[in-house]
Parts: structure tokens; sequence; C-alpha cells
């Protein structure tokens, strides 16, 4: 599913992880609910988001790639050929179902082709109708690498097209148009525009979970303005954009698409009449506004408390029917950048040197989840096994808070300075603190880096701009580690942060991304997550769990397992 947006709790980059399988990790409050799920849906109302950053990392559908902003538009202004089932349920909440398409998709010739079929009646915003076509250039515009940044990039490592010799697509997207006729190939339509056919490179038995993210989202090629269009796109959805305001004090204003109906989108309820999401507010104010429920809050939504309110909402009886506690899909680390820091030895005495459960503490300490040691989440499934990580991987047992002494002798004498990103909150500012408190007492000095939030990712992916250290987090898209591994640590993945290329492990992935023996497929996956480890691409601070509280008339406010988020098209306000 991708990153999660950079929160209160830790600032994460973490793809919305479409899991949350089995309850893993633990200590967290023994009084989880899964919130304000009861009563009969009903029409109307304005549900307000109250949001800590400036604006929203991006709107564009090929673009969004965080696990709270996949689920929140496309639960209203984009559709996709497929989706995720609302329910709270482990289970079913991360089962797909039909969207844009007619059915989850048809697949032959072993797994390499997929076929869908696109439903009567949906049209965009303006009343066109979307077609084939539009699907298809929507799909095409991920493989402008150099103007649509930050998605995912499933398409370009999927689909039959040739590589160049660097690796990368022989095909450059619909702007330069290099290698178009190896897109129109891969992707092909039907002559009614109702079928959208798509030839993979290699057998993907689950592929139609791959289209359920935003970047497989139809955009009528015509309204298409490049960067811009990250800015008002074309609305697929049962809302369009009225106002789009960055900044403290700004705002997103979704209005009821009239070209929508429910006929032509029987996945979407859009219980409510209007969206108003308010940027650029202190954490500690939202949590306040929540707690005392004040008439215009009552109806408004945020995501993570600060751990400074979790004792008040989780030692009050009167919260436990609004309060959620929740396993999510995300593991939160720290990515290293192995281009910045090439020596292996000071990869190491960083991780060793940091204090992991000051770091929990901060983050709300039981209820921030239990320590983490990989990138891998145990929820996923077969693909987890421990890594070892701080149980002699790395020479010798780490413990939570650290081991300066032995970072220094894996030093050796050297003092190396460093810099380190992260979305700016009080609580990632006091994050930034312990880390570097922590690696000064290894002889190694750590400058903090606050970047706004709402601008935190376009940043951190730029490698002229990116440093040392980046505040990061994971989650499955799909119950397959093909959907982690390879999409954090090579230069094929989405979310390479940690700038990984070695050839070895590059290879490694690629060959259990084809393995068809589920069973020896995991063991790769875990073998590959171990070496991750040991070559710190990243360091694991937790398997993390989430605690929201909903406005009082907030209706099926529980945490969608699919995205660890809201389910945003199924919430409405109670009467």
């Amino acid at each position: 599913m991708g990153k999660a947006r950079p929160g209160v709790l830790a600032a994460v980059v973490v793809a919305a992880g479409a899991l949350t399988l089995t309850a893993c990790g633990g200590g967290g409050s023994s009084s989880s609910s899964t919130g304000s799920a009861g009563g009969t849906p009903t029409k109307g109302g304005k549900i307000t988001y109250l949001e800590i950053g400036e604006q929203f990392n991006n709107v564009d559908p090929q673009r969004v790639y965080t696990g709270e902003d996949l689920a929140f538009f496309s639960g209203t202004i984009f559709r996709t050929l497929t989706a995720y089932k609302f329910s709270k349920d482990a289970k079913e909440g991360t089962s797909i179902v039909p969207d844009l398409a007619t059915d989850t998709g048809t697949v032959s010739d072993g797994g390499k082709t997929w076929t869908f079929t696109i439903r009567d009646g949906a049209t965009f915003e303006t009343g066109a109708a979307i077609t084939c076509a539009d699907v298809k250039y929507g799909v095409s515009r991920t493989f402008a690498t150099d103007i649509i940044t930050n998605g995912p990039q499933y398409a370009v490592s999927m689909l039959d097209i040739a590589k160049n010799a660097d690796g990368t697509s022989a095909y450059a997207g619909p702007y330069k148009k290099t290698g178009q006729d190896l897109f129109d190939k891969a992707v092909t339509c039907s002559a009614d525009g109702k079928t959208i056919v798509f030839h993979l490179n290699k057998p993907v038995p689950d592929f139609n979970y791959a289209t359920t993210l935003s970047a497989f989202a139809p955009v009528p090629q015509a309204a298409d303005t490049g960067e811009k269009y990250d800015d008002k796109p074309v609305s697929s959805g049962p809302y369009k954009i009225s106002v789009y305001k960055k900044g403290k004090g700004g705002q997103f204003i979704l209005v009821r698409n009239d070209k929508w109906t429910q006929d032509s989108d029987p996945y979407r309820h859009a219980y409510p009449d209007s969206w108003e999401v308010d940027f650029g507010l202190d954490p500690a104010v939202i949590d306040q506004r929540l707690i005392s429920g004040a008439a215009a809050d009552q109806t408004a939504i945020s995501t993570l408390l600060t751990p400074a309110s979790l004792p008040i909402v989780f030692n009050d009886p009167k919260f436990a029917d609004r309060r959620t506690n929740e396993f999510d899909p995300y593991t939160r680390y720290i990515a290293v950048n192995q281009k910045k820091v090439p020596d292996l030895k000071t990869r190491q005495a960083i991780a060793v040197a940091l204090d992991r459960e000051a770091l929990r503490t901060n983050a709300g300490g039981a209820f921030a989840g239990d320590y983490a040691d990989g990138a891998i989440k145990p929820n996923i499934g077969v693909d987890y096994a421990p890594t070892g990580m701080w149980d002699g991987l790395l020479g010798k047992t780490i413990p939570a808070t650290g081991d300066p002494d032995y970072a220094k002798q894996l030093l050796a004498g050297k003092t190396p300075t460093i810099t380190f990103d992260y979305p700016n909150t009080p609580t990632n500012a006091k994050a930034a603190a312990i880390i570097v408190a922590s690696e000064a007492k290894a002889g190694i000095t750590v400058k903090p880096n606050p970047i706004e939030a709402g601008q935190y990712y376009g940043v951190v992916f730029d490698p002229a701009k990116a440093h040392e250290l980046i505040n990061a987090g994971w989650g499955a898209d799909w119950p397959n580690a093909s959907t982690v591994i390879p999409e954090l640590f090579t230069p094929s993945g989405g979310f390479n942060l940690s700038q990984a290329d070695d050839k070895a492990f590059n290879d490694a992935s690629a060959a259990a991304k084809v393995e068809l023996d589920r069973a020896k497929q995991a063991t790769m996956w875990q073998d590959l997550n171990k070496k991750a480890s040991e070559q710190v691409f990243i360091i694991p601070t937790r398997f993390g769990r989430d605690q929201r509280l909903p406005g009082a008339k907030i209706g099926n406010a529980y945490l969608w397992p699919a995205y660890g988020s809201w389910p945003y098209g199924d919430m409405y306000v109670k009467s």
C-alpha cells in the first residue's frame, strides 16, 4: 500500500500497506476499540479533516502514495479498476472488489495477461464517459519519472516493455513519447473502449491488487497539465475539488460531483455532502478540539493522536465507544542513504548507537508498538522471519537503549557528521533530539533538518536534497513482500530512499518476484530482509500501532486495515 503520511507520532514515509492480517506486536492498551462504527448511515452533512501539514504531499492520482491519502482520495475523487472492501475485519478489509471494472479481472497466459472491462455509466466530473483510453493514459503517466514523481512504479516494473542498458524503461511516458509503440503493445484497448488488457513481462497472479492504487486511475489526456495536474486533477469519483489553498489557514474542499451516479459506482457510498480539510493546525490543538467535542468538532476527524493525549483518551471510559487502538500496516524506520554513507561499518555504528527505547517512549511507549528488526512486518504472514538484527547480526546483541561503546569500535576512530531529515512536528522534533543525543555518545554528529510535513516527500525524494538519514516507514501494498523488499531496496522500486543499488541483492530480489512456489518465495524474502538489515539499508525502530479519536457524530469511524486509515468512502455524519 505504500508510505504513510508524515504523522504526529512518527514522521513516516510509509507506503500504504494493504494489510493488518494478524495481531503482531504487543504492548498496546487492552481497551482497543473499533471506533464509532455502529448506527444506520445517513446522507448529508460535512466532515472536517483537521490536518497538521500545510498541503497534501500529492493530489495527482499517479503521484499519490501514502496510505491515508490513497484511502482519502480513492474514497472521494478517484476511481480505480479494483478496490479494497470497506470493512474493519482484517481479512475482509484487505480483500478486493470491483470498482471501475465490472469484476476483479481475468488472468490468462499463465499470469502474464490481465483483462478488465470498464463499467457502463462511469464519467468524469465533466460528464465525459470514462473509457479504456483514459485508464491507459493514466497508467502511461507513471513512466514520465522526471515529472510524475513519488508514485508507485508497479506499471513500470511489471508491463512487458523493454529496458534500456541502464535499467530504465525504454518508454519515457506520454510527454516525450519515446517508445510509445512499446507501451501501446503492452496496454491495449478494445475498439469500443470498454476493455483494457495489460501484458506483463512475468506472471503476476496478484496484479489486480496493484490496480487498486490510484496510479491506475483514469486521466483525460486533454486535461493533463503535467506537473501542474497535482493542483486540480479531474475527478472520476463522487466529489470534485472546489478549493485547494495551501499553507497555514489553507483549505481543501470537496463538493458533490453532479455527474457521478450511484448506479455507476456501487463501491462508494458518498454519504457526506462535502469534505473540508483544514491545513496547518497545531497537533496539540487538534487533539484538544476532538477531546473537548464542541459542536463544530463533533463532525471532525484527524489521524494519529499525540503521545501526550493518549493517557487522557485511554484512561477515560467516556471515550470508549470512539477511540481506536489497532495494529497498523507500517514499519517505522530511518532510511540510511547508501550513496552518502557508503561505509558499512559506519552505517552499522549509526544503528548500534541509536536509542530505540527513547524513540519508542517519545512516540507513545506501549501505544507506539513493538521494536522492529527489519522492513517486513510480522502481520504480513509467511514472508516474515526474525532477522536477528539486534540479536547478533551486527556483531553482538544490541540493547534497545543502544551501545555507544560498540559503535565506537565499529567506527575505529572515525567521527562522522551526518544530517537527519524529518517532517517538522513537535513529536518528531523530540525524536530528532533523541537521535542527536544518542549518536553523540558514539562520536557521531547529527544535524537535524526539519521539513514542512506537507512538502516532506517532495524534498526527500530528490537525491540532491535528501541527506544521510531520512525518517520513514512502509506498509506492504498487498500481502506479499514483493511489495516491500523491491520497493524499498532496489533501483526499480518506488520508495528507495536508501538509494540502495547492490547487484547481487537486486538479482536475488528479481528472482524472488517471479518465484511461483510461495513457500520458497517466502524464504527468499526472509533472506533478503535479513541482508538489508545486515547492510543497514534502514534502521528499523517500531512495528507500529495506531490510535485515533473521531468526532462524536462521525459514523463508520473504524481503522480500515487496507490502508491503516479511516474508511473515507464509508464514513457518514450521524443525524
